[in-house]
């Protein structure tokens, strides 16, 4: 059967939408590209860096435009349309009212840092020095890139998973490092687990590679690495003198009783694991940029340096608002898990019916989806239907891969937003099903 464009009862685009300018056309290759594109010159002389060549801009924050363009209900990029918890935004308020608008110590507020290290004893079961083993940067985007400038140098190899977030292999390639990717494989029955091969992981391991990210829970496929799956990365790390780097963002995030276990809590990785985290996605201030990197002190005294002069520091008044936010009670992350767990199951029954198989997460605020049945070219065609037409943002699913042919059958939707921006996805998807 010859692949459609559109499903049978779509409507097809009209001249309006044809004529609309959209940058989504510019973007049918993942984040990191295969081969480096030509920079401009002048007059011979190269302008710009062989390593911007490598990767485009984010796709993710692109469908946030597209959104915003076509009056799209917004599902393609993680942040909550709701508001955040009174008492964080009432102690960033209380903050600035009291003059602690200028800069805060170099790598982060010592309110705060006592505040991560107290958690990370709650929560992990370790011991961390806060003022030699913590650095707090702009968000967890910023300790990530950190921490890969301070560990990496040009010709070491750095094992990520993929699907990915899109940030991890642009990062690799800033640092000098060159990605190394093994495949995490989707479920093939209802509720099972993305997994992957134990040799393929292994293959991946020598004695150039110098760091391995793990993200649990992972964005975009929502799984949770079992502790037998760190357990074995653990051993791969050892054996090979490797570092881990853990983002471990989502850590609350998590449903039916999945359980989060800290790579840095595994016997044997106390001295060879950065932990990252943040403020963005447990307290639903996504824009406040505030995260960390917990690490051992010769590790942490190399990325303090890199992030000295990448930012100076994270906003002072809003990391005194992190330190009141690490302190709410148990009953906050219970509540958090539950109301994720809420959406989850309000949006995957109608993603169900319009068509689409999901993946259930175990963790995080994500769905990867298959779009086999809408018989589209690829991710892009669909995802750019889907938000022009449709009215629908979603994620194309090659973003998240070293080969966009990997993803050209996914997409990911976003389910951290009110029960009525739900619905609102919901009754427009169902035109899919007609």
């Amino acid at each position: 059967m010859a692949q459609r464009t559109a499903p049978k009862n779509a409507r097809k685009p009209s001249a309006r939408t044809s004529q609309k300018s959209t940058h989504l056309e510019n973007f049918p290759s993942p984040p990191l590209a295969k081969n480096a594109k030509n920079v401009p010159t002048v007059s011979g002389k190269q302008f710009l860096s062989d390593k911007v060549g490598h990767f485009t801009e984010s796709v993710i924050r692109e469908m946030t435009r597209q959104a915003m363009l076509h009056g799209a209900v917004n599902l393609a990029q993680g942040f909550p349309d709701f508001p955040a918890p009174a008492e964080i935004k009432q102690a960033a308020q209380q903050a600035v009212a009291a003059d602690l608008n200028q800069y805060a110590i170099t790598w982060g507020a010592k309110s705060l840092r006592n505040a991560i290290a107290r958690q990370m004893g709650v929560w992990q079961g370790i011991t961390v020095d806060p003022e030699k083993q913590i650095t707090v940067c702009c968000g967890s985007t910023e300790a990530m890139i950190s921490t890969l400038l301070a560990v990496c140098n040009t010709g070491d190899e750095v094992v990520i998973f993929e699907p990915f977030y899109e940030n991890y292999g642009p990062d690799s390639v800033l640092s000098g490092a060159k990605p190394k990717f093994v495949k995490l494989r989707p479920p093939t029955t209802d509720g099972g687990e993305w997994t992957f091969d134990e040799k393929e992981l292994r293959r991946a391991f020598d004695n150039r590679t110098k760091a391995i990210i793990v993200n649990s829970p992972n964005n975009p496929t929502g799984k949770v690495f079992t502790r037998a799956e760190l357990e074995l990365i653990r051993d791969l790390c050892v054996e090979f003198d490797v570092l881990a780097i853990t983002d471990e963002i989502y850590e609350h995030i998590l449903y039916e009783g999945t359980e989060h276990v800290s790579m840095v809590s595994l016997d044997g990785m106390g001295e060879r694991t950065v932990t990252i985290n943040g403020m963005s996605k447990t307290y639903s201030v996504t824009g406040w940029r505030v995260g960390w990197a917990v690490a051992p002190e010769t590790i942490t005294n190399a990325i303090r340096k890199v992030h000295d002069f990448l930012t100076v520091g994270a906003p002072a008044p809003l990391q005194e608002a992190g330190a009141a936010a690490l302190s709410l009670p148990a009953s906050y992350y219970e509540k958090l898990a539950e109301g994720y767990r809420v959406r989850r199951d309000h949006l995957m029954p109608a993603l169900s019916a319009a068509g689409f198989k999901c993946f259930r997460p175990r963790g995080a605020y994500y769905v990867m989806t298959d779009i086999s049945a809408f018989g589209f070219e690829d991710d892009v065609s669909f995802a750019k239907y889907l938000v022009q037409e449709i009215g629908v943002a979603s994620v194309p699913g090659s973003s998240f891969y070293r080969d966009p042919r990997d993803g050209a059958r996914q997409v990911r939707f976003a389910f951290c937003k009110k029960p009525e921006t739900l619905d609102e996805a919901a009754r427009r998807l169902a035109k899919l099903a007609g």
